[in-house]
């Protein structure tokens, strides 16, 4: 079983006065004044702590969290057996580098990792310090490994911020805005949205790409995410996913799974992909597996992970105490808390159901264990996107004590820590419920 995370007393949550306190007010201002303006910064939140799915500011208010630092965050704040292996990796020591030398935690993980993947047979494992990373590699191995350079990507991806993961991305255009040129050979399909087209268009456009642009021949690799995270938190179907597992495997193809948002047991499982049966040839993770801390790994079969000594590596990468907190993630979801998860899931997308009845804004929800979207129409029989009710909505959330993100062009991700509670679920449906009916009145 997972461990016991003891429950926050008192008045949990707190609603936030409005403006932030004089603590939250210095924070923001000093920022403001010396960090970089490509920091987005979504409401004035200043952290000073939290415990279980519970976040409390630097003035004392305190909040629901129903987005986990963007699905980071997978234990929650002051998790005891992560706080431990954090504590005691620190106490060792803080860093050898493990591309050119070993320790006990770094091989432990690359073995974890390994054996968690689905499907079964032999895997090995790089370590990295962050999704991006992780797919900046993935790249880096799968046109090694096939001698070939094109990538496939689809549309409303989003793989990371530098250049080959930028270039695999179209979730915002102001993510590639003025960064030009950028990696060639990559081509963007369709990715299949249930809400929003079918798995027939879908392939029809693949065949056409092949029929007129693009031999399979010269492909590398196939890059997507089996559940989108930032596109939207959009499902595909079972199909769309086994025509490309086929299409990879009939045409020497990889067929890579960025799993840095929909895996380490977010959706109940420890990777999406056994959702659907589909076993890909490489896979990535980051965000939720270090449970905070920064860590990110490349997956692959041991056939596939051919590139030679010294042919990529990492200073940080596979850090100690990143990895002895990765280590404790895996044990916590191995443990029950991935099944915990699922439990929580269903009542939580259950509830948004009831909500869906209630608010002809939630076009649809959809979601799998913690992996939960809830889509904002204007109408629902155009589905046309509410973009500006889902900025309101999270901002409104915000002062009545439920931290929110937005994600595609209107959809509500919601992504907690998977250590909440049936209070942090049903009190965060109140809110939601309370703030939809305040900007719909």
């Amino acid at each position: 079983m997972p461990t016991k995370i003891a429950p926050v007393k008192a008045d949990y949550p707190r609603i936030l006065v409005a403006p932030p306190g004089p603590k939250a007010q210095a924070v923001i201002a000093k920022d403001k004044e010396f960090s970089s303006p490509s920091y987005i910064k979504e409401y004035p939140l200043v952290i000073a702590g939290g415990k279980g799915a519970m976040v409390e500011d630097a003035d004392g208010n305190r909040y629901i969290d129903w987005m986990a630092g963007i699905a980071v965050s997978s234990t929650g704040y002051q998790h005891p057996a992560v706080t431990k292996a954090v504590v005691e990796a620190a106490q060792k020591f803080l860093h050898i580098c493990g591309t050119d030398f070993y320790y006990e935690g770094f091989s432990d993980l690359c073995e974890a990792l390994a054996k968690s993947a689905p499907g079964g047979g032999k895997w090995r494992t790089f370590l990295s310090n962050s999704g991006t990373e992780a797919i900046e590699g993935a790249v880096k191995l799968a046109r090694h490994h096939t001698k070939r350079a094109a990538l496939i990507s689809f549309h409303s991806s989003f793989h990371g911020r530098s250049y080959a993961a930028m270039s695999l991305t179209t979730s915002k255009v102001k993510y590639r805005k003025g960064f030009g040129p950028l990696l060639p050979e990559i081509h963007h399909l369709p990715f299949h949205n249930p809400y929003r087209n079918t798995t027939e268009e879908c392939i029809k456009a693949a065949h056409e790409l092949f029929a007129t642009r693009l031999d399979p021949a010269d492909c590398a690799a196939v890059i997507m995410e089996p559940l989108q995270g930032e596109g939207g938190y959009v499902m595909p179907s079972k199909e769309f996913l086994q025509f490309w597992r086929k299409f990879c495997t009939d045409h020497g193809i990889l067929l890579i799974f960025d799993e840095v948002q929909c895996g380490a047991g977010r959706t109940g499982k420890m990777w999406a992909a056994e959702h659907y049966g589909v076993v890909p040839d490489v896979f990535v993770t980051a965000k939720g597996i270090g449970g905070g801390m920064p860590i990110g790994a490349i997956v692959a079969q041991e056939k596939v992970m051919t590139w030679p000594r010294g042919s990529h590596g990492s200073t940080y990468g596979g850090n100690p105490v990143a990895c002895a907190a990765a280590l404790a993630v895996i044990a916590e979801l191995e443990g029950g808390l991935a099944a915990h998860a699922t439990k929580m899931g269903a009542r939580l997308i259950a509830g948004m159901k009831k909500l869906q009845a209630k608010h002809d804004c939630i076009g649809d929800v959809r979601g799998l264990g913690l992996f939960v979207g809830v889509e904002l129409v204007e109408d629902r029989k155009t589905k046309e996107p509410a973009g500006q009710l889902m900025a309101d909505l999270e901002q409104l959330a915000f002062t009545k004590g439920l931290l929110l993100l937005g994600c595609g062009k209107s959809t509500i991700r919601v992504a907690p820590p998977l250590v909440l509670n049936e209070y942090d679920v049903d009190k965060g449906l109140e809110i939601f419920d309370a703030c939809l009916s305040e900007l719909t009145a």
